[in-house]
């Protein structure tokens, strides 16, 4: 069994646990009743979601589930949910390594003197008929925020969210590479990436991204994957924003691992059948400015399989490809691909597929770093530039300190001081 799978398999079941440890803590509450069934409206709910997901993958279906349903799942069923889970298994650790220590106290207490049993014999009798019982222990309430944290903060994460989706920035950066030709000193780039056209980039937000790119009147435009986010009936509409991308003339592409969850043979023939240069560990050349230009573009992964994006042997192709004459840009999906450029003296090399870390505390702090050793804007090895793109879509509704992005490039001749 894949890892995929155990965790497609595994996020229900964490679901029921979690479900069933809130409501045993809830039982003991005042109203018990309905804070039970608000719990199972919020359980049933996501799990409901996550089930409509998962059909829908592999059947067609028409029904469409309200976008904040959508995301406050993503976000609890692959954020909110394993670390509440992994909270509770630390403190359960916690909690029996305690219990032995209070047992061992309590057999410690047994040898006190008689004074001091008499004394807590009576603190702990039973009380007087006149006191009233407490309506809520310190215990019950402890637990009953315990349990409400975990729905508020998918709440919150998600209100978040709604304000982010469709919102992105445009991004501009010099960038001064050593062996850029006078010529070209000045060329502007438009990078584009990570559209994940689907559940959340769609509609307006294509056409904004259309009209926000080409009024940057941008030399070149470069896209480096994940023009869709799952399935290929959003194909058409993300075709329809790349070709509307200006000049046409000037569009190069590579793809991505989530263009080929659906089939790697279609998406291709699609794109290419469509008049976008897709570059598949393949080089096209073109003339600025009376200089030439070399654009090499790395497929993803290796055919008949969608897993790993296997650079190494892609690279070994499209770096025999490279003309003396001519400058050359490298797209890449993965930023990992950029060691191996530099150590080519592929002077500049543009990538996406982070998401700029998508979950950061800080710019250096957070899913980003965890994952990847080029997470996000610019980096520096042997005279050579990579550019890491944030994304301008969206696969997972929220973002932290990590913002969708187009990112406008000029290129200049030397590195200034």
């Amino acid at each position: 069994m894949s890892f995929f799978l155990l965790i497609i398999g595994g996020l229900p079941v964490l679901d029921l646990l979690w479900w069933r440890w809130a409501d045993l803590r809830l039982r003991r509450l005042s109203h018990a009743g309905r804070w039970r069934l608000l719990l199972a409206a919020f359980a049933g709910g996501n799990l409901a979601v996550y089930g409509w997901l998962l059909l829908s993958r592999w059947s067609a279906s028409s029904f469409a589930v309200p976008q904040t349903m959508l995301g406050a799942a993503y976000i609890w069923h692959l954020v909110v949910l394993p670390a509440t889970m992994l909270l509770l298994a630390g403190g359960g650790v916690l909690q029996a390594t305690s219990g032995g220590s209070a047992r061992l106290w309590q057999i410690a207490r047994r040898r006190r003197t008689p004074a001091v049993i008499a004394e807590t014999a009576r603190e702990t009798a039973d009380p007087s008929p006149t006191a009233p019982a407490p309506t809520l222990t310190r215990r019950q309430m402890l637990a009953a925020v315990a349990v409400a944290v975990p729905p508020v903060a998918t709440v919150a994460a998600q209100v978040r969210a709604l304000t982010q989706l469709g919102g992105f920035r445009i991004r501009h950066l010099e960038v001064e590479l050593p062996t850029l030709p006078a010529a070209l000193d000045g060329l502007t780039i438009a990078h584009v990436s990570d559209v994940h056209v689907g559940r959340f980039t769609h509609g307006a937000i294509l056409d904004e991204i259309v009209s926000r790119t080409n009024a940057l009147h941008p030399d070149l435009v470069l896209f480096t994957g994940d023009l869709i986010d799952y399935a290929l009936a959003d194909l058409p509409a993300g075709l329809d924003m790349l070709r509307r991308l200006a000049p046409p003339e000037r569009l190069f592409a590579c793809e991505g691992n989530h263009d080929l969850f659906e089939g790697r043979e279609e998406f291709e023939r699609r794109v290419r059948s469509a008049g976008v240069r897709l570059l598949l560990d393949e080089a096209a050349t073109l003339e600025v400015r009376g200089q030439k230009l070399q654009i090499l573009g790395l497929r993803w992964g290796q055919p008949g399989t969608r897993h790993g994006a296997s650079f190494d042997e892609h690279m070994q192709r499209v770096l025999p490809l490279r003309q003396p004459a001519a400058f050359p840009i490298l797209l890449a999906h993965h930023p990992h691909a950029f060691d191996q450029a530099a150590e080519a003296g592929v002077p500049l090399t543009l990538a996406g597929h982070t998401h700029g870390g998508q979950l950061m505390l800080t710019s250096s702090i957070g899913a980003g770093p965890a994952l990847f050793k080029y997470w996000s804007g610019l980096y520096r090895r042997r005279g050579s530039a990579l550019v890491v793109s944030n994304g301008v879509g969206n696969w997972f509704p929220l973002r932290i300190n990590a913002p969708a992005e187009i990112l406008h490039l000029t290129l200049r001749t030397g590195r200034r001081a």
